[in-house]
C-alpha cells in the first residue's frame, strides 16, 4: 500500500519536564502576584504583569501535553498544515498551537450482516462477512475521506476517548460500504455450487479459501485510499435466499438419493457377482441360464430394495 503518512520530526519534549516547568511557571506566577500587591509602583504593576504572563504560560502548555498508548497515533497540524504523525509510546509535550488528531491502530472486527445477491447463475443467496480491519496511513484516513466531518460534525478538535470513538466508527461505516460493494462484485462472479455439472470452476460453497483471499484483495483495493487494510476477510454465512431455499433443498435431496442409490446399486452387483463365483467354484447348484437370470433379478431386487425381503419357501410340487 503506497503510503503518504510522514513522521513527525519536529520538538516533542518529554511530558513529565514540561509538567514540572508549568508547575514551576505557576507557583512563580502566583509569588509575583502576591508580592506586587502591597506595591502600588511601576515595579509592582511589572510584578503582576509578569505573574498573569506566567500562569497564562503555564496554562497554553499544558494544551502541549499528550499521552500515547500502543497502537495509538497523533496526527499533529499546524493551522491546517500537516506536519506529521507521532506515534512514540508514551508521555509527551508538543506544541501547544498544533491541532492533535487521535487514532487507533488497533485491529477491529467487523461482522457484516447478511446480504442479498445473485450468483453467477442468478440463483439469488444470502451471503454474510466477517472483517479484521486496521488503519495503516494516517494521513490517507485524515485528509483522503471525510471521517472527521462525519464523526466530529464539521471539524471538532477534541482528542478525548468520546472523539476517538467517533472517527473510527466513520472509518468503520465506510468499510461497512466497501465491504458491502466488493462481496455483491465478487459473489456475483460465482456460482453457489456446482450444480452438478462443472466440477472444476470455483464455487461460493466449495471453495471458500480462493473465494475469501480474491475479497480480501478486492476489499484492500477498494480501501487503499483510506489508509485502512484488511487483516481478513471470510465469508461466515452462505445460504440460498428464502424464496427458492425449498426448490434447492428438494434438489440437493434428489442428488443425495441418486448418490445414495448409485452406492447401493453398485454394491449389490460386486456382491450378486461374488455370490455367483461363489456357487459356481463351490458347485453347490448348477444354474442353466435362465436360473441365472432369475436369481440375479432376485439378488438385485433384496439388495436395491428400500422394505425388508419376504422370503417365499419353495415347497416344491404336490400331487392330487
Amino acid at each position: 500500500m503506497e503510503t503518504k503518512e510522514v513522521r513527525f520530526n519536529g520538538t516533542a519534549v518529554n511530558g513529565f519536564v514540561m509538567l514540572f516547568v508549568n508547575l514551576l511557571l505557576i507557583v512563580c506566577g502566583i509569588i509575583a502576584i502576591i508580592l506586587s500587591i502591597p506595591h502600588e509602583s511601576a515595579g509592582g504593576y511589572t510584578a503582576a504583569a509578569a505573574g498573569f504572563l506566567m500562569l497564562i504560560a503555564a496554562g497554553v502548555n499544558f494544551i502541549g501535553l499528550m499521552r500515547i498508548e500502543p497502537n495509538e497515533a497523533v496526527v499533529l497540524i499546524f493551522f491546517g498544515r500537516y506536519k506529521g504523525t507521532f506515534n512514540n509510546t508514551g508521555y509527551y509535550w508538543v506544541n501547544p498551537f498544533m491541532t492533535k488528531k487521535r487514532l487507533s491502530m488497533r485491529a477491529r472486527n467487523l461482522d457484516i450482516e447478511p446480504i442479498k445477491v445473485n450468483d453467477k447463475a442468478g440463483n439469488p443467496v444470502m451471503i454474510g462477512l466477517m472483517l479484521v480491519w486496521k488503519l495503516r496511513d494516517t494521513y490517507k484516513a485524515m485528509f483522503e475521506i471525510d471521517a472527521q466531518t462525519v464523526a466530529q460534525g464539521g471539524g471538532a478538535t477534541a482528542i478525548g476517548a468520546a472523539a476517538v470513538a467517533g472517527v473510527m466508527s466513520a472509518f468503520e461505516n465506510f468499510v461497512r460500504i466497501q465491504s458491502d460493494a466488493a462481496l455483491r462484485q465478487v459473489a456475483g462472479l460465482y456460482a453457489y455450487d456446482d450444480n452438478g455439472h462443472d466440477n472444476s470452476a470455483l464455487t461460493l460453497r466449495d471453495d471458500g479459501d480462493e473465494i475469501n483471499l480474491q475479497l480480501e484483495a478486492k476489499l484492500n483495493e477498494r480501501l487503499s485510499m483510506a489508509g485502512i487494510e484488511i487483516v481478513e476477510a471470510r465469508i461466515n454465512y452462505l445460504a440460498y435466499a428464502p424464496e427458492i431455499a425449498a426448490v434447492m433443498l428438494r434438489r440437493q435431496q434428489a442428488e443425495a438419493i441418486i448418490s445414495a442409490r448409485e452406492k447401493i446399486v453398485e454394491g449389490a452387483v460386486s456382491m450378486v457377482k461374488m455370490a455367483l463365483d461363489k456357487l459356481s467354484e463351490e458347485q453347490v447348484v448348477e444354474l442353466d441360464g435362465d436360473k441365472r437370470a432369475a436369481l440375479v433379478g432376485n439378488l438385485m431386487v433384496v439388495l436395491c430394495s428400500d422394505e425388508p425381503a419376504q422370503p417365499v419357501m419353495n415347497a416344491g410340487a404336490t400331487g392330487h
